[in-house]
């Protein structure tokens, strides 16, 4: 359809009750092999949102998520949801600076975090106004006896580094906590904000984008509408597989969110590095779909146990966060028999934008914009050019962001006076209305489907004690589409490069360290001292 409803659900709460209702009794998510169903689903939520009430955290609150992909997850993201709190998802490898300024920037006021990272909360909970904390191990809702054996394991290995918090409540102690009190309703409007998504803004420091019912909803109105000629005869329920980390938008909105209004089976990957626990999950059901990054799909092809596979109820996977290689798309198709079908999406809308339509999936291009979704191809000055032209990709619809919080010189440079969502992306649109992204305009570098902005990784560097200047640009990688190399002139020789890739190890998460370091004995500038990114990448092409 060339426009979706986005009014038919008021607020992500009211989508979340009446697909828990319709789906009832349909398996929800899958963990490891344990699964729970909507209405169980529902339940835990309502316990869990009770709770919240009861610790005195009012609608408009912050509350951060702060781990991997776990059925405890979709029972706190419901039942904050439903308790009015704003969602503000946290990258569990982040470093307790990455942390402190995504907690105070939003003042965040609780927080719900797998024990793997609490002695990191530790670190920097006295820079903070998170009062309530609520812990989870990994095991802590797969039974028992698996459950038991997951902690002990994960123990074992060192993955639970020891921490001191006060006034910690386990998360199955507030799921029983929460059954003693009800939860009120709460005012919530199509324009209120659910979502602090975090993403890089103009100037590369993390950014909050607000992100409301309506924008979500709309979303995942648009979504559905996609998914529509893919579901024609099939009639039995979905399952699909979910590696990407539920933090990141794309897997929140076009996993958690949109396969609920499928009434789908999401099976839930804790670890999207363990390629071998993915291939156990399509053993282990009869997977219809699977969302990826390219590197993901590349991984999955060059396993020797993936070939082996049924895949004889796989419809499609969708690709997105980072171009798509010809030869991963190639490859795919030859050993599953389905297509991968590549998208675009940002962060600021929510995410999807474009996406390839079923019987015309074309190789390199992010196809048409989604329903409700206006999309162009503007020169410097914001005007519109001619098909076939390179520009600025804009996008328009009512999944865009409301703005950045508390950044309003960032959100005016982001979105136009007119509502066009500036993407940074340079894009091409031919005369199908088919578009392909063709390079960036930011200086952002994209790492396996995740930003990273230069600014960021040059501040973090240049307080080492003996580093004078650094740049940071994206190099080419086979295995995650680009990583990071950072040129580095010294105020003392004694700095090794094993001494500098350490420091950024301790001060960055893991995909943001420079994979790269070179010494250099001056960056080359502008007239005016301005550090040419440009200059150094042409050194590397």
């Amino acid at each position: 359809p060339a426009n979706i409803d986005e009014t038919c659900y008021l607020s992500l709460v009211d989508f979340i009750k009446e697909k828990s209702k319709e789906f009832s009794k349909r398996r929800a998510f899958s963990c490891l092999g344990k699964e729970m169903r909507f209405k169980e689903v529902d339940t835990l939520s309502d316990q869990f949102g009770a709770y919240l009430y009861s610790r005195g955290l009012q609608p408009g609150d912050r509350i951060a998520l702060m781990m991997p992909n776990l059925l405890q997850y979709p029972i706190a993201l419901f039942g904050c949801l439903k308790a009015g709190l704003i969602i503000v998802n946290t990258n569990p490898l982040y470093t307790p600076r990455e942390m402190e300024h995504q907690f105070t920037d939003s003042d965040v006021k609780a927080i719900v975090i797998a024990e793997n990272f609490c002695a990191n909360l530790q670190k920097v909970l006295g820079k903070t106004n998170i009062k309530t904390i609520i812990t989870t191990s990994i095991g802590e809702l797969l039974g028992t006896i698996k459950g038991a054996v997951v902690n002990t394991a994960l123990k074992l290995k060192g993955a639970i580094p020891k921490y001191e918090l006060p006034n910690v409540v386990k998360f199955k102690e507030a799921l029983a906590q929460g059954k003693k009190f009800q939860l009120p309703e709460f005012e919530n409007l199509p324009e209120s904000v659910v979502v602090h998504q975090y993403t890089g803004g103009t100037t590369g420091l993390s950014k909050g984008a607000m992100l409301t019912n309506q924008n979500l909803v709309a979303n995942l109105m648009q979504i559905d509408a996609f998914l529509q000629p893919w579901m024609e005869g099939n009639i039995t329920p979905m399952v699909t597989l979910c590696p990407l980390p539920l933090y990141h938008i794309c897997a929140f909105s076009c996993n958690l969110l949109a396969m609920m209004g499928q009434g789908a089976l999401s099976v839930l990957i804790p670890n999207p590095r363990d390629i071998k626990s993915i291939i156990k999950e399509f053993n282990r059901y009869k997977v219809t779909g699977i969302t990826g990054v390219n590197t993901l799909f590349n991984a999955l092809n060059n396993h020797p146990d993936f070939a082996k596979v049924d895949f004889s109820h796989l419809m499609v996977a969708n690709a997105g966060g980072t171009a798509l290689q010809t030869n991963v798309a190639e490859d795919w198709a030859r050993i599953t028999g389905t297509l991968i079908v590549e998208g675009y999406g940002m962060t600021e809308a929510s995410p999807v934008v474009t996406t390839n339509p079923k019987g015309d999936v074309r190789i390199g291009s992010i196809g048409i914009p989604v329903p409700s979704t206006d999309v162009r191809i503007v020169d410097d000055s914001g005007k519109p050019i001619a098909v076939g032209q390179r520009g600025e990709i804009q996008v328009k619809g009512p999944q865009v962001m409301k703005g950045y919080y508390n950044q309003p010189q960032e959100t005016k440079e982001t979105i136009t006076s007119d509502g066009w969502l500036n993407t940074g992306d340079i894009g091409i649109m031919d005369e199908d209305g088919f578009f392909k992204v063709v390079d960036r305009k930011k200086d952002m570098i994209l790492v396996s489907g995740f930003n990273v902005f230069p600014n960021e990784i040059e501040d973090v560097v240049a307080m080492h004690p003996k580093v004078d200047e650094v740049a940071a640009i994206g190099i080419p990688s086979e295995k995650s589409g680009e990583v990071v190399k950072i040129f580095v002139t010294l105020k003392d020789s004694t700095l090794t490069k094993k001494d500098l890739f350490a420091y950024c190890k301790e001060q960055l998460t893991g995909y943001k360290v420079p994979k790269e370091i070179e010494f250099i004995k001056e960056l080359p500038k502008t007239n005016v001292g301005k550090i040419l990114r440009r200059k150094l990448k042409e050194r590397e092409a």
